[in-house]
C-alpha cells in the first residue's frame, strides 16, 4: 500500500502542476493580448472542431452533439514547460 500511495502522490502532484502551468499560462496570453511588446505570448492556434460547426448525430429521438477545441499559445508553452521542469526538480 504504501507504494501505491507514493505512486497516487506522484501522479496528482505532476496533475497539479501541468494544470498550473496551463492556468498560469492562459492567464498571461489573456493579459499580454493586448499589449505591444509581450503581445507575442499570445500568439497561438485552436486545433479541434469548429465551435461552429461541431459533430452531430441526429437519431429523430435524441440529438448527439460533439465538440472540443484546444487552444496552445507560445504563454501556455513555456509555463507548461516550467511546471514539468518544477516538477522533475521537485522529485
Amino acid at each position: 500500500t504504501g507504494v501505491i500511495n507514493y505512486t497516487m502522490k506522484k501522479d496528482f502532484m505532476f496533475l497539479f502542476y501541468l494544470l498550473a502551468g496551463i492556468i498560469a499560462g492562459s492567464i498571461i496570453a489573456n493579459l499580454c493580448a493586448g499589449t505591444g511588446g509581450l503581445s507575442w505570448l499570445a500568439f497561438g492556434q485552436t486545433i479541434g472542431f469548429s465551435p461552429n460547426s461541431p459533430a452531430v448525430i441526429d437519431l429523430a429521438i435524441f440529438k448527439l452533439t460533439f465538440g472540443f477545441s484546444m487552444s496552445l499559445t507560445v504563454a501556455h508553452i513555456i509555463t507548461i514547460s516550467l511546471a514539468l521542469l518544477l516538477y522533475r526538480r521537485g522529485r
